[in-house]
């Protein structure tokens, strides 16, 4: 009996801390610009890529929204930009930028995994069912267009 108890005691103290501690979500990190893009917005892309890391929002803000100023047309440009206004506490700025980077490239797994995207989280541009839970809620016919 002892043997059993100690065995049993064992085994709880091996499983227990697995299940202490919830599992820590993987951080986001922004994504690289397109290498046709102008070497100005690859170096700001750079730069606010590293300011971000670095926990330098309001910097990483300025640098990401040259990118996006120099490539209006880049997904990720708007996604790193959501990113650093998400970090700073401006979700509502973010969500657009997130929104218009899904618009830009509709099949990127990564930017339909934004803060703004997760509860329509299918990547897929050919599911319906996800735009048009969102056309519902929303009342636009295009992720952050008006009619």
């Amino acid at each position: 009996m002892k043997s059993f108890t100690t065995l049993l005691t064992a085994c709880l103290l091996c499983w227990l801390p697995g299940c202490a501690a919830p599992e820590k979500p993987v951080p986001r990190m922004p994504l690289p610009v397109s290498l046709a893009s102008t070497k100005q917005v690859i170096q700001a892309t750079d730069q606010g890529t590293r300011e971000y890391k670095s926990g330098l929002y309001e910097d990483a803000r300025t640098h990401f929204s040259q990118a996006v100023a120099g490539a209006p047309q880049s997904g990720a440009a708007h996604y790193n930009l959501g990113l650093a206004l998400f970090a700073l506490g401006e979700t509502d700025e973010a969500r657009g930028h997130f929104i218009e980077a899904a618009n830009l490239e509709p099949g990127n797994k990564v930017i339909w995994d934004s803060p703004a995207l997760r509860p329509y989280s299918d990547p897929e541009p050919t599911n319906k069912k996800k735009i048009k839970e969102y056309e519902g809620r929303s009342q636009v016919g295009r992720i952050g267009q008006g009619r």
